[in-house]
């Protein structure tokens, strides 16, 4: 593979920044600008001047010998001081020696070609980069350790399995076979199904890890939105008045719980807007809720809400301070602190559910394979149900082990590989 090369590290001024160099060649062009003479031991960090001609810096060079290294290639990195003008003068030698700058996401793609990570695994990776919580890195962990394609294999190998019984039957038709092997497909093809309805599971799961669990505080004028907001930020980030109508727009804030990002929105007190502006902010306030993954209902009286299809509703009595009883889930007080722990676990129970370390569906490509699969496998148990031949639904198992190929990369197209890695930054 032609030489390319790219700064890794976030560009600005730091402590440490790192050049990368991979492909034919790496090694040699190290040597022709690190002071260290004689051999290189892969895996080894030597430190020395690193000659930019127009500069030098004082250093280290590490050398990590093809296939053992990330791209699978021959790849060198400088380690530099941490700047700008440092760093650039390091990469511009490596483009005078040779190299070409790198593209987006290339270093990872020549890994995924190189058979180092699988397509699965490469999406993992970017997870964990700009991951916004620690579930996302968590969750971006598993998927970059393979096991969604751990997972996806381990299911391809029994749809494989019941290809071999299929292709028996149709080899030796005057063995009369077709019953016997409808059954042993059949039984198989259960378990892939179960599997792969496990895994779609999951994707809720998955989505709101990456994207966050929308949570809407709503209710009406002067019932406690904005003091509890802030009560569960810990800090004043919504204005506080006795004075009804106080919030006229959305007001945000976010709240990591046991590592899962929420995003926590105030809204305006529902009733009859008295002026056109309160009347946009009522409005504001009901389309927040339709998007909703959480409505958390301050409630005054027994008025219950109209609540969007899908969301969870926690009712909440504020002012308990006050001595006010009213039934709710959870009474909590914005002065004293009552109740707002509380309040915190039942959101992070209705709005994700309990911690677990299984393999989530992050990625909407990832949900629309499985789907597929799983339609190609009801489609085969259909079929042998009804008698149909073998040759017949073999067709729908071999859709089903295309589609979760699709995990893995071994059966995406060119323009789908293309699409993920152009979303990585250069140097990665």
């Amino acid at each position: 593979m032609e030489l390319i090369s790219a700064i890794a590290t976030a560009q600005g001024t730091g402590g440490v920044a790192i050049i990368r160099v991979s492909g034919d060649g790496a090694l040699a062009l190290a040597k022709k600008m690190f002071s260290r003479k004689g051999e290189y031991e892969p895996n080894r960090m030597y430190a020395g001047r690193i000659d930019c001609e127009t500069l030098s810096d004082y250093g280290m060079c590490v050398y990590f010998k093809a296939p053992h290294s990330f791209t699978g290639e021959d790849t060198v990195e400088f380690h530099c001081h941490g700047g700008v003008e440092i760093a650039r003068a390091v990469l511009k030698r490596t483009h005078d020696l040779g190299a070409r700058p790198a593209e987006a996401g290339e270093f990872t793609r020549r890994a995924f070609l190189n058979g180092k990570l699988s397509l699965s695994a490469a999406e993992g990776l970017g997870e964990m980069i700009s991951a916004r919580s620690e579930a996302q890195v968590k969750a971006g962990y598993l998927l970059y350790g393979e096991k969604l394609t751990e997972e996806g294999k381990r299911l391809q190998s029994l749809l494989k399995e019941c290809l071999a019984e299929v292709d028996a039957d149709v080899d030796y038709p005057e063995e009369d076979l077709s019953a016997v092997t409808g059954e042993k497909v059949d039984g198989r093809l259960a378990v892939v199904e179960g599997g792969l309805s496990a895994l779609l599971k999951q994707y809720r799961a998955g989505k709101r890890i990456r994207e966050g669990v929308n949570v809407v505080l709503c209710g009406k004028p002067n019932a406690g939105k904005s003091s509890l907001l802030n009560a569960l930020l810990g800090y004043d980030r919504a204005i506080v008045s006795s004075e009804a109508g106080t919030t006229r727009d959305c007001v945000e804030g976010s709240l990591e719980l046991h590592g899962v990002l929420f995003l926590l929105t105030d809204t305006a007190g529902l009733r009859e807007g008295e002026g056109a502006i309160e009347r946009e902010g009522i409005r504001r306030a009901r389309a927040a809720m339709e998007r909703a993954d959480v409505v958390v209902w301050v409630r005054e009286d027994d008025e219950q809400p109209e609540l969007p299809e899908g969301a969870a509703l926690i009712v909440v009595a504020s002012k308990s301070d006050l001595g006010e009883k009213r039934e709710a889930d959870v009474s909590v007080s914005a002065v004293t602190g009552e109740g707002i722990e509380e309040l915190k676990e039942l959101i992070f129970e209705r709005g994700f559910g309990k911690e677990n370390d299984g393999v989530f569906l992050m990625e909407e490509r990832h949900y629309r394979a499985v789907g597929e699969a799983k339609e190609a496998v009801a489609a085969a148990r259909r079929a042998i149900a009804e008698g149909l031949p073998s040759e017949l639904y073999s067709e729908d198992i071999k859709r089903a082990y295309v589609a979760l190929g699709l995990i893995s990369g071994e059966s995406a197209t060119e323009d789908v590989i293309s699409e993920i890695f152009s979303k990585f930054c250069v140097g990665k």
